[in-house]
C-alpha cells in the first residue's frame, strides 16, 4: 500500500491541489514531507520481506528447501547499520526478534537442512557451520541408503517351497516308472565350476553407493537461482544419482507454506456457486484437480 502511494504521489498531490477539490473540501488531509520520508524508510526496510513472501508463494517450484537459507539470509540482511534511521532500526529489530523465535525444534531444523542439501541450488549450505554441514551430509547419505534398503526389502517376494506344492498324478499314463540313477561330471564338479566367473571386486552396498553419489553431487556445478526448477534438474540427473533423486522426491514435495492449499480453497469457492450447487463432491474434486494440474497451451 505504501509503495503504491509513493509511486502515485505526484498524481495524488496534483489532484489534491486542483481547484475543484479545494472548493468542496475546506481542509485536505495529506502526508507531510516527514510522513513521506517515513513511508520510504518503511518500504525499504520491508522490501526483503516482500521478496521472501513472493518466493515462498510459488507453486510450481519447491519451497521447503528455501526456508532455511531464506531465514538465515533475512536475519543477515536485516541487521542494523549505522546509516539506518531510528524507525528503520526499530523495524529490523522487531523482525529479527520474531525470526529468532522460529524453527527452534531440532527435528524441524533437520528436515529443513536436509531439504536444502538435496536442492541443487543450496547444496553448499553456506548458512551452516562446517561441522553442522558435514553432519547434514552424513544424515542425507544414511537416509538415502535406508530408503533404498527399505524398497529392496519390500520388492523381495518369498518363493513357495517346492515341497509344499501339490503334484497331480496322471492316472491315464499308468504307473510311473522309477527313474534310473545317472551320475555325470556335473555331480562331481558342478558346485565348483558350474557358476559364472565372478568379478574380483566386491559389490558396493547401498551406503557406499549413497556416499559416492553425494561426493559427485557436491562436486557438480550448482544450479542457478534464476529461472530454474530443482524438480527438472533431478529429472534430468536421476540416472546419475538414483538414491539421492529418490530422496529428493520425498523432501522437495513438501510445501513450505500453506499458500497452495489456501489457493485451492479459493478456487473451490469460485467453482461452487449458487448456479452450480448441484455439483457432486466427486465432480468438484475432479474439476479442482484439472484446474491445478491440467496444462493447456
Amino acid at each position: 500500500m505504501l509503495l503504491r502511494f509513493l509511486e502515485q504521489q505526484p498524481a495524488i498531490c496534483a489532484a489534491l491541489l486542483s481547484g475543484e477539490v479545494r472548493k468542496t473540501e475546506k481542509e485536505v488531509c495529506t502526508l507531510s514531507e516527514a510522513d513521506i520520508t517515513s513511508a520510504e524508510e518503511i518500504v525499504n526496510a520491508l522490501k526483503p520481506m516482500k521478496v521472501a513472501t513472493l518466493v515462498m508463494s510459488e507453486e510450481s517450484s519447491p519451497t521447503i528447501s528455501v526456508v532455511a537459507p531464506l531465514h538465515a539470509q533475512l536475519i543477515h540482511d536485516l541487521q542494523e547499520s549505522s546509516s539506518d534511521s531510528t524507525m528503520t532500526k526499530e523495524i529490523k529489530s522487531a523482525i529479527c526478534l520474531d525470526f529468532s523465535k522460529r524453527y527452534l525444534d531440532d527435528e524441524q531444523k533437520e528436515i529443513l537442512y536436509m531439504a536444502s542439501a538435496i536442492d541443487p541450488r543450496f547444496k553448499a549450505l553456506p548458512f551452516l557451520s562446517e561441522d553442522k554441514r558435514q553432519d547434514i551430509y552424513v544424515r542425507v547419505i544414511a537416509e538415502a541408503a535406508r530408503s533404498q534398503q527399505r524398497e529392496t526389502d519390500a520388492d523381495i517376494v518369498p518363493l513357495p517351497n517346492v515341497e509344499d506344492i501339490p503334484v497331480q498324478e496322471d492316472i491315464s499314463a499308468g504307473p510311473s516308472k522309477r527313474p534310473r540313477d545317472s551320475f555325470t561330471l556335473a555331480d562331481l564338479l558342478g558346485q565348483t565350476y558350474g557358476g559364472a566367473v565372478r568379478p574380483s571386486h566386491k559389490k558396493k552396498n547401498t551406503h557406499d553407493q549413497a556416499e559416492e553419489e553425494m561426493t559427485r553431487y557436491k562436486e557438480a556445478a550448482p544450479m542457478p537461482l534464476a529461472g530454474a526448477n530443482p524438480l527438472d534438474w533431478w529429472k534430468q540427473h536421476q540416472s546419475e544419482y538414483p538414491l539421492l533423486s529418490h530422496l529428493a522426491k520425498r523432501y522437495l514435495c513438501i510445501p513450505g507454506t500453506s499458500v497452495s492449499s489456501e489457493r485451492v480453497f479459493s478456487t473451490a469457492g469460485d467453482i461452487i456457486t449458487t448456479q452450480r450447487s448441484a455439483l457432486s463432491p466427486e465432480h468438484v474434486d475432479e474439476i479442482l484437480f484439472l484446474n491445478k494440474n491440467l496444462k493447456i497451451k
